[in-house]
């Protein structure tokens, strides 16, 4: 009974919305990054590497010529690059969370401190 009581308080405190409201945004930023990536970022970077869409690059090592069984190696550059992109994007954004926290502190502090010099 303890356990049922431990998850009705939990889900009533609004982490498990958090949690799918996170889940659900973090899903669709992985899209549009993946698609800045595909899309904007590695097209032009083909160009300037000899008109190579990295979508093609791929090391054959076997099958037949319909088809053929090959490591496709510009594809995982490209998910190493939104990979990158996605882990920068929740680093900054972690960071800015942390400074508000900091501020956030630095002014309680200052209200103690008012409320203690006024008495």
């Amino acid at each position: 009974m303890k356990v049922l009581t431990e998850f009705k308080e939990f889900a009533v405190k609004g982490n498990v919305i958090d949690l799918a409201v996170g889940i659900i945004i973090g899903a669709a930023f992985g899209k549009v990054v993946s698609s800045l990536v595909s899309d904007i970022i590695m097209p032009p970077i083909g160009l300037l590497i000899s008109n190579v869409d990295f979508k093609d690059l791929a090391y054959v090592i076997g099958g037949t010529a319909e088809v053929p069984i090959s490591i496709k190696y510009g594809l995982f550059i490209q998910t190493l690059l939104d990979f990158v992109i996605v882990a920068f994007s929740i680093f900054m954004a972690v960071k800015v969370l942390n400074k508000m926290k900091k501020e956030e502190k630095k002014e309680e502090a200052k209200k103690d401190d008012s409320i203690t010099e006024s008495n």
